[in-house]
């Protein structure tokens, strides 16, 4: 498989040269962070979708649906899906509006530096997780294309990862994301295409699938189970820096709502082939050791090798779109809102080595977690729920309402943060994310209501 690794690295490579280039146009803050707040419909919609279409939805949501059935795929692609259609319907046009850089900006704006702060601690290890579910899609790409070993191929795409995002910035990640949403789509079709070459053996394979493998809700499972799994991707992504910087990056509030409505349709229409081929993979491939590497295997055993190096590369185009945005979210989080402030007066050009040093470190952080984690999807359902129940109460409140202050936004964070932690490591709830969720929004109107009494004169 010597040449598949070889074609694999010939693509990245190929990405980089384009990082290479395209970097050599950024001179500011908001080119590195957000591609100079130019972004059209074109280059949006792609990049909304090709930075939620990462590892979790060709890799992850494919082995759940192949270990579980339809009712694995709650969170992929349907919960990520309805994310994208969220934010666009509903906090795209507010969200531009407020001429931010980081989501973060948002709570100094509206509550104090403080809340700003303490958001920001809370939002770094989401994204930092986030890269690390890719880090570790990409090292299980690579080690089922050469055989290499799953810790020595994480290392690899660890490299790869942080040398791609560190130079270019989002100003080249939603040109290559253009590049990668193509390919992405292109290999998944030449996939099915190969597996399934007309309709008659589309519905044969149809027909295998065990009627009680087609549901998509567990009815065997509590109905708050149910309800939490849709939640975690819905509520706790929305307010994900990674997607909040899309719609900053676009030219226009009428962009940002289209174009998150559009690269929402496109995940979902897109993620069906990952659903299909977990539903069907059970009778193509039996008995897999390592349900995530369905997808890879079968493109291994059925495509001719220039139409593997495709899909592979497809793979790695998932991946690589979305590990560069969820690097840039936890360097611009914690450079542009702790380190700069207290930095003031520094040119541009300075700026942006301070985001690119932030990269580094925080790829070498995603690095440690991925060779820890037993599999991307508990990667992706920690990042998704690890702070974020906070923080969609304070953004609901923030961009919607007068109502409360840095009083109330800080209880609603501490309060949302503590029922996670203490329901997920100490207690072992089944339902935590919805407590975290209620927890955070009766935290932060009880406290707001006693902000709002004024005393007696």
């Amino acid at each position: 498989m010597t040449w598949v690794l070889a074609g694999i690295l010939g693509y990245v490579a190929l990405q980089l040269v384009i990082g290479l280039v395209v970097s050599r146009r950024i001179a500011t803050e908001d080119d590195y962070l957000l591609a100079g707040r130019r972004l059209g419909y074109g280059l949006a919609t792609f990049s909304f979708f090709a930075t939620w279409f990462g590892a979790e939805t060709c890799i992850s949501s494919a082995g759940r649906i192949y270990a579980e059935g339809l009712s694995g795929a709650s969170a992929e692609p349907f919960g990520y899906g309805v994310c994208l259609l969220f934010m666009g319907a509903v906090f795209a046009v507010p969200l531009w509006r407020r001429r931010l850089t980081t989501l973060a900006d948002l709570f100094r704006q509206r509550y104090s530096p403080a809340v700003e702060r303490l958001a920001v601690v809370l939002m770094v290890p989401t994204s930092v997780l986030w890269a690390a579910a890719q880090i570790r899609g990409f090292g299980q790409v690579l080690d089922a294309s050469s055989g290499v070993g799953v810790p020595l191929a994480i290392s690899l795409a660890a490299v790869v990862a942080i040398a791609y995002t560190g130079f270019g910035g989002m100003r080249a990640d939603v040109i290559t994301d253009l590049i990668q949403g193509v390919m992405i789509i292109l290999g998944l079709v030449v996939l099915v295409a190969v597996l399934f070459p007309g309709v008659p053996e589309i519905g044969s394979a149809w027909r295998t699938v065990e009627p009680e493998r087609l549901r998509l809700i567990n009815t065997a499972q509590s109905p708050w189970l149910t309800l939490e799994a849709w939640a975690i991707p819905i509520c706790g992504s929305v307010v994900a820096q990674e997607l909040v910087a899309r719609v900053l990056a676009t030219r226009s509030p009428t962009v940002a709502r289209r174009s998150a409505l559009a690269g929402g349709g496109l995940y979902i229409g897109v993620g069906l082939i990952p659903v299909f081929i977990g539903l069907v993979g059970v009778e193509l491939l039996p008995n897999l050791d390592h349900p995530e590497q369905i997808l890879p295997r079968l493109a291994q055993q059925h495509l001719a090798p220039a139409l593997y190096v495709l899909f592979a590369g497809a793979l790695v185009s998932a991946i690589l779109s979305t590990v560069d945005s969820t690097l840039l979210a936890a360097s611009a989080l914690t450079v542009h809102n702790l380190v700069l402030p207290h930095q003031p007066g520094l040119d541009e050009a300075t700026k942006v080595r301070w985001s690119r040093f932030g990269v580094v470190a925080f790829g070498l952080m995603a690095w440690a977690l991925a060779l820890g984690a037993e599999t991307i999807f508990e990667l992706v359902e920690s990042a998704s729920a690890f702070g974020s129940a906070g923080i969609f109460v304070i953004v609901l409140f923030g961009l919607f309402t007068r109502f409360g202050g840095p009083r109330s936004a800080t209880a609603a964070l501490i309060v949302g943060a503590l029922i996670w932690i203490l329901g997920t490591y100490v207690l072992a709830w089944e339902v935590v994310y919805l407590f975290a969720l209620g927890g955070a929004a009766l935290a932060y109107a009880a406290v707001a209501c006693r902000e709002n009494i004024k005393p007696p004169t």
